[in-house]
């Protein structure tokens, strides 16, 4: 039977709470779910890269098969570079009195962090009919086999009539810069709501 994975869901070790789902992480040409990415709310940076494998229950609330030391010794979720360079004029450190330094110039970058060839969605990215922006991304329904995705989970419409939506995979054409699909708005606003 298929099972939910939606962004945004609570997500538990087997001793506690490791904060919630942030993106998943998807090999595009092969349409399977690879990674969740869960980060504390309150530890901004701290996010980890779960292989989906370690997922036991998804859904409202996700269950990981580790315990808290182990969700914390995955993989780092964003890699940071520190980038040193000698150009311009950098911070001046010293105190009132003392001679200045002129300390190089730092800029630090931080990336997701993503295997190569496969891509990220985060939750209310943009899903795209032929016709333009038809809602936000608020999950996918996944063979629990395999983890092929079977749908993605759509949030459509503006506040006044939004719903949720089951879109077929078969309708996606693109997941590697946001979902792409392959009907309209109409045909979209056409499929039952799942409220």
């Amino acid at each position: 039977m298929a099972t939910e994975i939606r962004l945004g869901a609570r997500a538990l070790c087997s001793d506690g709470a490791c904060g919630e789902v942030r993106r998943a992480v998807l090999d595009p040409h092969a349409r399977t779910v690879t990674h969740l990415v869960i980060e504390h709310k309150h530890r901004p940076g701290s996010g980890r890269l779960v292989p989906v494998d370690l997922v036991d229950t998804p859904g409202a609330e996700i269950r990981l098969r580790c315990t808290l030391a182990e969700f914390d010794r995955l993989d780092p979720a964003e890699e940071v570079d520190i980038e040193q360079g000698d150009e311009g004029v950098g911070l001046v450190v010293g105190s009132a009195g003392s001679s200045m330094d002129v300390a190089p110039r730092t800029r630090t970058y931080v990336t997701d962090s993503v295997p190569p060839g496969e891509a990220e969605v985060a939750r209310h990215q943009s899903v795209h009919a032929l016709d333009g922006e038809i809602g936000k991304v608020d999950g996918f329904v996944v063979n629990p086999d395999d983890h092929t995705v079977t749908h993605v989970l759509l949030q459509e419409g503006h506040l006044w009539g939004r719903k949720k939506v089951s879109i077929p995979v078969s309708a996606v054409t693109a997941m590697d810069e946001g979902i792409r699909l392959n009907l309209s708005k109409q045909q979209v606003a056409d499929l039952p709501s799942l409220d």
